[in-house]
């Protein structure tokens, strides 16, 4: 997709390069004059196709890897620190702080979105709101939470008063498909449990964490959040190999994760909060509603150009519909609009890694080599930036479009006539996060759920898989996920149990009152927040 400069509308034109020339640890914004790699956008702003330099970002080493891990590990003290001490109250009103400041960021990181990742603009400005939702919606969980807890219980003779606690130093890493919302699902429950946090940004998606950064060093103390760039085998190897990570909470590629998890020295010490591939499909049975089965799929498959963990990436279609599904379905998808994401209407929009083109085209190559035919009229249609979803059927397993989480926009279609091969397809695949599920015989459908949770973690009832709503379990089985994310689970995959506990005698009972009466203990107290 080429365009010129004056074609594009002047509130969403790159006026300015973001030079990220600074780092936050411990609570400075460190200046950097190392070596600095250039950010580029794929979508072009000349008449003959060039990526659009976009800014620059710091290309930081093992050195500054491990000040922002000594910044993160003296910030949380041996949990004496003043973060994980902090009375409830004081670190929501740090969160409320912080998010106020962000939400005066809107415009400049929804412009980001659009440029680093081609994200169209409905989708740029849903993916910051609903972060700043999922901020809100954190924050009042956690408060219930802590009134829950502000109570004692006794049982068998000893009185106990349970909170939960941070688990200590967290190393986060988000993905690039929502480099702002799936990546604060995991800094914002993980900072407000009291862990201190080291993150780095994703290759793409990077630039639009620079509006934030000031927000961030103004909201919490010093060093509980330290913001590094680099290469991911420079900083977070070195900062794992020491052994000081608590938790490695990453959304992206299990092959990134295994490797982490690896070069850490305590493995019994690491806990894992991880969102890895998923191969999501859907089940069209033949008396589903083929209109609304049809639409479905077609949000499930090519939303964001079916960049996401949750898209479905693979079709199963009774045998009795598939001709008529295929014929369908097919217009459909060569009907979407592709464009850049500021156009009305667009749809499909630039794929933000430039090698993504030619992998789609090798798995679609493959397919066809192996029997597979590209049944819509656009499939395959390859420009500087982009290549148009490519619908093949008929799919067999030994394909690499079956076999590989192909993260972007080819649709495997495969026909059945005994429901047993989906079933079979998802055991004995090595991902288990969702499927969608199309048809309404109730008789049918109940011995299919009843399988289908046993499979995956969420059963989609004639609809696309997806993420939200926020509030929700979002996990997976097998190689899809570790760890359960959600406003009311992320709280709980970041923290533990922890109590105070005495015998129920008149010695203990009245250093328990006079602890309680003098508030001197952010821990032990019965203060109710309103």
């Amino acid at each position: 997709m080429t365009s010129t400069f004056v074609d594009i509308p002047e509130q969403f034109q790159i006026k300015k390069l973001v030079d990220q020339n600074t780092y936050l640890v411990d609570g400075a914004l460190i200046p950097w004059r190392g070596d600095t790699s250039k950010v580029y956008s794929t979508i072009s702003s000349t008449e003959d196709y060039q990526p659009t330099l976009l800014g620059t970002i710091p290309i930081l080493g093992k050195k500054e890897a491990i000040k922002a891990l000594d910044a993160a590990v003296s910030a949380y003290d041996k949990g004496q620190g003043l973060w994980p001490t902090m009375k409830v109250v004081d670190r929501i009103a740090c969160m409320e702080k912080f998010v106020v400041q962000m939400k005066t960021k809107r415009e400049e990181i929804v412009k980001l979105l659009m440029w680093e990742i081609g994200k169209n603009l409905a989708d740029s400005e849903k993916e910051f709101d609903r972060t700043v939702e999922y901020i809100y919606d954190t924050i009042e969980d956690y408060t219930q939470m802590d009134r829950d807890s502000a109570k004692f219980v006794k049982s068998s003779g000893v009185n106990a008063h349970i909170r939960r606690g941070p688990l200590g130093v967290v190393l986060c890493l988000g993905p690039y498909n929502y480099p702002l919302n799936e990546t604060f699902a995991l800094l914002i429950p993980a900072l407000i449990m009291g862990n201190t946090v080291i993150f780095k940004p994703a290759k793409h998606g990077v630039l639009l964490i620079s509006p934030l950064l000031e927000a961030f060093k103004d909201s919490f103390p010093k060093g509980v959040v330290n913001i590094i760039y680099g290469r991911g085998r420079t900083v977070a190897a070195p900062i794992m190999q020491t052994g000081k990570i608590d938790v490695l909470a990453l959304i992206g590629n299990s092959k990134s994760a295994n490797a982490l998890q690896t070069q850490h020295p305590k493995s019994n010490r690491l806990r894992l909060v991880l969102g890895l591939e998923a191969k999501n499909p859907a089940i069209v049975l033949p008396d589903a509603d083929l209109d609304l089965a049809i639409d479905e799929c077609i949000a499930g498959t090519t939303s964001f150009n079916g960049q996401r963990c949750t898209a479905l990436k693979v079709l199963y279609v009774h045998e009795d519909i598939i001709e008529e599904f295929n014929k369908r379905f097919s217009a459909k998808v060569d009907a979407l609009k592709f464009g850049n994401p500021w156009e009305a209407g667009a749809k499909l929009t630039p794929l933000p890694e430039p090698d993504k083109p030619a992998y789609i085209q090798d798995l679609i190559d493959d397919a066809t080599e192996k029997g597979a035919n590209v049944i819509n009229t656009k499939g395959g249609e390859t420009t500087e930036n982009y290549i148009f979803p490519a619908v093949l059927y008929p799919v067999t397993k030994d394909m690499r479009v079956f076999q590989e989480e192909q993260f972007g926009p080819v649709i495997p279609v495969i026909s059945f006539s005994d429901i047993e091969k989906p079933l079979d397809d998802m055991a004995e695949s090595n991902y288990g996060q969702q499927v969608s599920l199309f048809g309404k015989d109730i008789n049918t459908l109940a011995p299919l759920i009843d399988t289908l949770v046993n499979l995956v973690c969420r059963v989609n009832l004639n609809s696309s898989c997806q993420r939200g709503p926020d509030v929700y379990p979002f996990t997976g089985r097998k190689d899809s996920a570790v760890g359960t994310l959600s406003v009311h689970d992320a709280l709980r995959s970041f923290s533990i149990r922890t109590f105070v506990a005495s015998k129920d005698n008149d010695y203990n009972n009245a250093i328990l009152k006079d602890l309680l009466d003098s508030r001197a203990s952010n821990f032990v107290s019965t203060d109710y927040i309103l």
